[in-house]
């Protein structure tokens, strides 16, 4: 786990101090000491008194903001899931046209959540790091703090009412009690560091036994508390005597798994890799397969050897980059600002931007984004790594360039890849 530099590219700034601020509102021990004792290892629960949050997490998502999402909001599956007795309640059920001038069916229908939620359904709102605006900024600091990416759920659950049975996640969560009180169990892992391929249900058996027995942790959340739960920790949850809100924010980390898979891709680029099996190999066979495993073994153990890290890291990093979107940007704004820009203006790097920049070396620079690369003339390369690593920036200091006329140029073209924003 990273707390000091977020990836991206050398030259990246240290996190900046929101980013901190929003790791140590879920954990009540130093990021250090919960980097090293706690982050893929064991649970952690902080209670609200042991956290800076005097109001608790209500900022990021009250019950009359989740009020709003459902009944206000326009929101569409999937970005609503209902769990009823342990089993997820089909959307047609809860679902339909909007009427006049919004007719796609797939609109949450208010009244159908009322029914299902007062009859005891837990209500599942997806996605809350894309549509509600504290949660987009909360999830972006807390992404860059930890250099993962992040989704926020949020669960409300009924008085006396249980949305899922016991299971694990195949990533980590933040578990934020927002109102209510929720009793929680937890458990050891059946299978520890579970890949997404390897979800609870393939071992339902092992974790309905594990989850019979004495429970490694069993606590009842309050508001303003927070748990930190493992991949693969065991855990359900029951709200107490009054409705409870939490929000989940799951952390989607690549694994070591990710190399290997990142290898063998590359591995296509050996030839012996690549040859046919013999004329006739019977495949069932274990022992027509042995000289064959055995001479695949060793090509790829050659392979591996000469396998290059830049093209590994430029694998994982397509994977990674998507997963994370930069801090929203406001269209209108920035058209207005490239309108009116002149060297007094400042400009700012756009928060949670992923950016590698190199030599083109061809006296030009690259500037690699998410979904596309700009090619610059070398002189930029001073201007936009003192961009890109800094704060604001007034235009007309930008450095390594001759005039405020080349200046404003990149600025407009910076502002106009959404690079760069407005400084406030």
């Amino acid at each position: 786990m990273t707390i000091i530099d977020p990836p991206g590219g050398h030259g990246r700034p240290a996190v900046p101090s929101r980013a901190v601020a929003a790791l140590t509102r879920c954990i009540g021990v130093e990021p250090a000491k919960f980097a090293a004792a706690y982050w893929g290892r064991e649970p952690l629960l902080s209670r609200a008194d042991e956290l800076p949050n005097p109001h608790g997490f209500t900022d990021l998502l009250s019950p009359a903001d989740a009020d709003e999402l459902l009944s206000r909001r326009g929101l569409r599956t999937p970005f609503l899931r209902v769990a009823k007795d342990g089993q997820l309640v089909p959307a047609a059920r809860y679902t339909g046209g909007g009427g006049a001038g919004a007719e796609i069916g797939d609109q949450v229908l208010d009244e159908k959540v009322l029914e299902l939620y007062a009859s005891g359904a837990t209500l599942v709102l997806q996605g809350l790091h894309r549509t509600w605006p504290a949660l987009v900024d909360f999830a972006r600091d807390l992404g860059t703090a930890l250099a993962q990416p992040l989704q926020v759920n949020a669960y409300l659950t009924p008085a006396g009412s249980q949305g899922f049975a016991t299971h694990y996640d195949t990533h980590d969560v933040f578990v934020l009690q927002v109102d209510g009180r929720k009793h929680w169990r937890i458990h050891p892992p059946v299978l520890p560091d579970p890949l997404e391929k390897q979800p609870w249900g393939g071992r339902a058996d092992e974790v309905s036994a594990t989850a019979s027995g004495p429970a490694a942790l069993d606590v009842v959340l309050e508001p303003g508390d927070a748990l930190y739960l493992p991949r693969g920790w065991l855990h359900s949850a029951q709200a107490q005597e009054s409705s409870s809100l939490h929000l989940t924010v799951g952390i989607r980390a690549l694994t070591r798994y990710a190399l290997v898979e990142e290898l063998l891709a590359l591995a296509a680029e050996d030839p012996r890799l690549r040859a046919g099996l013999p004329f006739g190999t019977d495949v069932a066979d274990p022992d027509a397969i042995e000289p064959e495993l055995t001479e695949t073994v060793e090509a790829l153990r050659d392979w591996l050897l000469r396998a290059d890290p830049a093209a590994v890291a430029a694998g994982l990093r397509r994977r990674a980059w998507p997963a994370a979107r930069p801090a929203p940007i406001r269209p209108l704004a920035q058209a207005a600002a490239l309108a009116a820009l002149d060297p007094d203006h400042r400009i700012a790097p756009r928060a949670g931007l992923r950016w590698q920049l190199t030599p083109a070396g061809d006296g030009r620079v690259t500037l690699r984004l998410v979904d596309r690369t700009i090619t610059l003339p070398g002189q930029c390369e001073a201007a936009l790594r003192a961009l890109l690593t800094g704060e604001a920036i007034r235009v007309g200091d930008l450095p390594g360039l001759d005039d405020d006329a080349d200046r404003l140029v990149l600025a407009r073209r910076l502002l106009r890849e959404a690079v760069a924003v407005p400084a406030e």
